[in-house]
């Protein structure tokens, strides 16, 4: 049992003496190794290290992937027409010199983030100010990142890091103004519509005014018109009437009376009161209806 235990024993002391001096660096990460306080390696190389037992020598591991730093707090910046505009934006980052970042910030990613918001914020200012909004809004956005990328690359060698990429995501006005921007907006959609509508109504009166006046013309032509082929109906009607008429005048006589019968006798319900011998009835008077012989010729 006593030899047993002594295995034991020396096993579990092995196991122990590994642990402190065996231990894995991950692709994704930096190991520093300290030996009794200073910063003796950087170890980039995946796989299993060795190193001495703790407290002679101790291990701290840095992410070398790249870290996404946010705008925590929107400010307002002028441009350079005095407008205030509030920018969100994001920095892409990564440790490029474990020692250099170690010294400059610790081991905590946080505190490396906390120095490097209030420059991102200060060379986005400076950036910002040599533009007019409407740069900001459109061709000029791209430059203004490359611009803050440029004026970062000598902080980020101070801090042990390289400026992957910065990226705007908003641009808008600040809350005092914006209200002053739609009522601005506002008032000139109104002016273009109140154009728009004053230049339809215009048009419209001006076809109106045109297209009255066409159809004055066209009932006028088509009055005249109609009116020239009712005179030349009338005229013929009448060269035919006089050329019947005059071939066999009783007849015409008689058949001129019978029409102002018609006319007369339209209704049944009419009532006229007349003397029978008058001319009006001297059609339907016995001999009449043939006709009076012509005077002279009895």
């Amino acid at each position: 049992m006593n030899r047993i235990g002594t295995i034991l024993v020396g096993a579990l002391l092995a196991i122990i003496i590994a642990s402190s001096t065996l231990f894995v660096v991950d692709q994704r990460q930096f190991a520093v190794v300290y030996a009794l306080g200073e910063i003796k390696e950087v170890i980039s190389e995946p796989g299993l290290k060795l190193k001495l037992p703790a407290p002679l020598q101790n291990v701290v591991m840095l992410d070398r992937r790249i870290q996404t730093l946010d705008s925590a707090e929107t400010r307002p910046i002028f441009t350079a027409e005095k407008k205030s505009l509030v920018i969100d934006w994001l920095v892409k980052w990564r440790i490029t010199e474990p020692k250099q970042f170690i010294r400059n910030n610790g081991v905590d990613i946080r505190n490396a983030e906390n120095r490097l918001s209030p420059i991102v914020q200060a060379a986005l200012n400076e950036e910002v100010t040599k533009r007019t909004v409407g740069a900001m809004l459109s061709a000029e956005r791209e430059k203004v990142m490359q611009g803050v990328i440029r004026r970062l690359a000598d902080d980020g060698k101070s801090f042990g890091i390289e400026i992957v990429d910065v990226r705007i995501k908003r641009v808008d006005f600040a809350a005092n103004i914006t209200e002053s921007v739609y009522r601005r907006m506002e008032s000139e959609r109104k002016r273009v519509a109140n154009e728009l509508r004053s230049t339809g109504g215009a048009e419209g009166e001006k076809i109106r005014a045109d297209a009255d006046r066409q159809r004055e013309i066209i009932v006028a032509e088509a009055y005249r018109d109609a009116q020239k082929l009712k005179g030349e109906g009338d005229a013929k009607a009448s060269t035919i009437y006089a050329e019947a008429f005059g071939k066999d005048p009783q007849f015409a006589q008689f058949y001129r009376s019978l029409e102002a019968y018609r006319s007369t006798f339209r209704n049944k319900s009419d009532l006229m009161v007349l003397d029978p011998s008058s001319e009006f009835f001297k059609a339907m008077r016995g001999n009449g209806a043939a006709g009076t012989a012509p005077a002279g010729k009895k």
